[in-house]
């Protein structure tokens, strides 16, 4: 093992000479022996010891504790400080409070031993430490998610460069400060604020995913969708000693799934609900009035008359733009509460629910012919057309939605066969 190289600091000759020929009979390199604080400074800097051995009271402006003070800020070279026992008394409860940081003289060669390499034990020892606290903050601060740690009051320790990115707070603002009021969330679905999750995790003892829905309100009012979870940190003992919450901004994976949802479930031309969504609410119309016995809704299924003649004289294009602009004629027709689709083609099916009786479906028949007449302006063209619409409702108690479809269709059938224009009720 190599032999530790030790720079005395002292301005009493025979004293430092006594220090030099113990240090080397322990084994120890003595690097140089220095008189003044501004010499010792530069020695470091020259010959970088693996430890400083230094008396308080030094000839020259600077004492010996504003040198170690130095030394240690500056170099990371631990110190060991020479002292009479009445400096010792005077500067203890101050400065040299720190086991291991001091040796009284006069002192043997085996209690020097023990402080020198009890120094340099815990100096190793803090150093592994640190660069093991530095790894983890670099692994930390180059993750692809925000991180914030907690103390075990709830109020931030520290937050990586990716969670400043994106509640719009600085870790230097953040420091000290109730999570709550840093990390402000709000869970969308019931529309409440969502406590200090540290706190929560803290005292639960385990871990809590985000819901669902949760969004970030950051520092300048921005709203962003969020997730991942927040959880305990524990000691060696399992004892809980804080808590960390990581979590990513997920807004465009909600884009994303809100986008094939409504590919799933609407029309990509006319972005009316299509078969699947249609059948579906029909489905639960179906069931809404099993269990209500004065509860009636009806179904229109529509052809529009002549839409081949349109497509084929201006093209897919004008023909495209004209169903879109019926589907917002159609929409304007119904309640709220009610449903349009685009079966595909021409055909479209209107959902009606909770009605008197059937006059409210011929009625709102009646309304669709009369605005698919007016006029669409498009390209110059003016264009417009007629429906044949079939009805059917929930006279005959059904059990199926496609049963009822399938009846709505005939029913449209025998409009067409009456000239078109015109409705018929499936009997």
């Amino acid at each position: 093992m190599f032999a530790r190289k030790i720079l005395v600091v002292e301005d009493e000759k025979n004293i430092a000479s006594n220090i030099r020929k113990s240090l080397q009979k322990l084994g120890y390199l003595v690097s140089e022996i220095t008189e003044s604080g501004e010499e010792v400074i530069k020695k470091v800097a020259e010959t970088h010891p693996h430890l400083v051995l230094i008396d308080i009271c030094l000839a020259g402006e600077i004492n010996g504790l504003h040198v170690a003070d130095i030394i240690q800020n500056n170099f990371h070279v631990p110190v060991v400080y020479l002292t009479e026992y009445s400096e010792y008394k005077t500067l203890h409860k101050n400065q040299l409070s720190e086991p291991f940081s001091y040796i009284a003289k006069p002192f043997i060669e085996s209690d020097l031993h023990f402080v020198i390499e009890m120094t340099l034990y815990k100096h190793q020892s803090k150093k592994i430490l640190y660069e093991e606290k530095q790894r983890l903050m670099t692994i930390i601060n180059s993750m692809g998610s925000a991180v914030i740690v907690t103390y075990a009051n709830g109020c931030i320790e520290m937050m990586n460069p990716i969670a400043e990115l994106i509640t719009g707070w600085k870790q230097s603002e953040a420091l000290g400060k109730d999570l709550i009021e840093v990390v402000n969330l709000v869970n969308k679905d019931v529309g409440e604020k969502i406590e200090n999750l540290a706190t929560y995790v803290i005292e639960a003892g385990e871990i809590f995913n985000l819901p669902e829905n949760c969004t970030l309100i950051t520092k300048d009012g921005k709203e962003i969708a969020i997730g991942d979870n927040v959880a305990p940190i524990r000691d060696r003992d399992g004892n809980i000693t804080g808590a960390v919450l990581v979590f990513q901004d997920i807004t465009k994976r909600k884009q994303t799934e809100a986008q094939l949802i409504r590919n799933a479930f609407y029309d990509g031309l006319t972005e009316l609900p299509n078969r699947v969504l249609f059948l579906d609410r029909l489905k639960q119309t179906i069931e809404r009035s099993k269990r209500r016995s004065d509860y009636y809704f009806a179904v229109l299924f529509l052809d529009l008359d002549g839409f081949k003649e349109i497509n084929d004289r201006f093209g897919h294009g004008i023909g495209d733009d004209f169903l879109v602009a019926i589907a917002r004629r159609l929409e304007s027709c119904l309640r709220s509460g009610d449903t349009v689709a685009r079966f595909g083609g021409d055909e479209f099916t209107v959902l009606l629910e909770d009605i008197k009786d059937i006059t409210d479906a011929t009625n709102v028949a009646k309304r669709i012919q009369d605005s698919l007449r007016l006029p669409v302006n498009l390209n110059g063209y003016q264009l417009s057309t007629t429906a044949s619409i079939g009805i059917t409702w929930n006279f005959s108690s059904y059990e199926e939605a496609t049963t009822l479809l399938r009846d709505a269709d005939i029913a449209m059938y025998q409009a067409k066969r009456q000239g078109k224009a015109t409705y018929a009720i499936f009997s």
